[in-house]
């Protein structure tokens, strides 16, 4: 194999030198990044539910298998006023027996279902962890971009007025404008010093929490564009999925649990027995074995079978209403969010026509008519700021925006 020049070796080499950090470094960080990240965490909030599923699951296998049967062993029919085992034919040197219990009814398979529905609950759990975790994530990002957002538009905002301060100067020097309007416009360069300095707070702090899930990628730049949201589904649709947001689904398994438990308290009225075998020794004659069943006799019920199965009902009863309360709960924050999205898009409808177009009208009007000394400063610098704010509150909306998509994507998925 024929081998390159040094020099131009040489030269590759410092190209992807100088290339190779910049074709390793990862893009800005997007919405979907950021919970894809988090959901792929090593996160203690999700593991702890899926030991507990695993544990319980563990658990029904065993509630399942019968007891471990006993060994009984014994000398049996023992003289006491010689000690004598070949004194009198009925003593055995030695009695060895099994018993075997059962308990009654369907108990224990039962039991092993009811385990495993716990278990469902326990995965349920995990599920509803996971979109708390999804939508912290969402907030955070989203609070993390609009600090941004807004570090920018004030920082702008700053500049134009450090650019006026410095244009007023000249003029203050030739006594063509008043000491108050320089005192404005410094006040004003202050004012947005400090409110930069707050959304670089506000920002530190999104970012920390946003760390909390996805660590060191909290660190990276965001998209210069806000992510795109889409038009939610009809609200009938929306309800509809409420049945599978996984607190119902939680609820559902926590029925049932409750089902398998007056089934269980049931099978307390059937009788319980057990198996027992024996085999004694003897000395001078015959081996002895014996068999017997022992069996339980359930006649007195009104104060232990019927009350636990009284209890049992009333847990199932109450594990219903929790989950009638909690769908009609979730019912109401899902019509409070999708009628909080609409009335956003349609103030952002009038931010992004009708009030901001006029704000920029105002601001340059103000400037033609300052510069023609038909207004005075002060109201030039109001006009400006105004629709600076306007640009704010834009930016807000679209963030609050955000944030109720993200609610509803919590409350029944994709809401789109």
């Amino acid at each position: 194999m024929t081998s390159l020049p040094i020099p131009i070796a040489a030269l590759l080499t410092a190209v992807w030198l100088f290339l190779s950090p910049a074709l390793a470094q990862p893009g800005p960080l997007t919405l979907d990044e950021a919970v894809a990240l988090a959901k792929a965490a090593d996160e203690p909030d999700l593991a702890r539910f899926e030991q507990r599923a695993l544990a319980l699951e563990n658990e029904a296998i065993a509630d399942a298998q019968l007891p471990d049967p006993m060994v009984t062993g014994q000398v049996a029919n023992v003289p006491v006023d010689s000690f004598e085992f070949d004194q009198d034919g009925m003593t055995q040197a030695l009695r060895i027996g099994l018993r075997q219990e059962f308990p009654a009814g369907r108990t224990l398979a039962l039991r092993g279902r009811q385990r495993n529905t716990q278990s469902s609950i326990a995965r349920a759990q995990r599920q509803l962890a996971l979109r708390e975790i999804e939508l912290k994530v969402r907030n955070a990002w989203l609070d993390l971009a609009w600090h941004e957002r807004a570090q920018a538009i004030v920082g702008q905002s700053r500049d134009a007025v450090d650019q006026q301060i410095e244009s007023l100067t000249s003029r203050f020097a030739s006594g063509r404008i008043y000491a108050q309007d320089m005192l404005r416009a410094e006040l004003e360069l202050a004012l947005l010093d400090d409110e930069l300095t707050e959304h670089r707070h506000q920002a530190d702090s999104a970012r920390a929490a946003l760390a909390r899930y996805i660590g060191n990628a909290a660190f990276r730049t965001l998209p210069a564009e806000f992510p795109n949201m889409p038009e939610p589904a009809p609200l009938a649709a929306l309800e509809a999925r409420l049945v599978e947001h996984p607190a119902a689904v939680a609820d559902e398994m926590r029925i049932d649990s409750a089902e398998f438990g007056v089934a269980i308290a049931e099978q307390a009225y059937k009788p319980k027995f057990a198996l027992e075998g024996g085999y004694g020794f003897r000395t001078d004659r015959a081996d002895l074995a014996s068999i017997g069943v022992t069996l339980s006799v359930p006649l007195f019920t009104d104060k232990r079978q019927d009350r636990r199965r009284a209890a049992a009902v009333q847990q199932m009863s109450a594990a219903e209403l929790d989950r009638q309360a909690l769908l009609l709960d979730l019912k109401r924050q899902l019509q409070q969010e999708l009628v909080d999205w609409q009335r956003l898009q349609q103030r952002l409808a009038l931010y992004s026509g009708t009030i901001g177009e006029r704000a920029q009208q105002t601001a340059v009007a103000a400037v033609s008519t300052y510069a023609s000394s038909q207004t005075d400063f002060a109201e030039l610098i109001r006009d400006q700021l105004a629709e600076i704010r306007i640009q704010l509150k834009r930016a807000e909306l679209e963030t609050q925006a955000a944030r109720s998509w993200a609610r509803l994507n919590y409350l029944v998925g994709d809401p789109s």
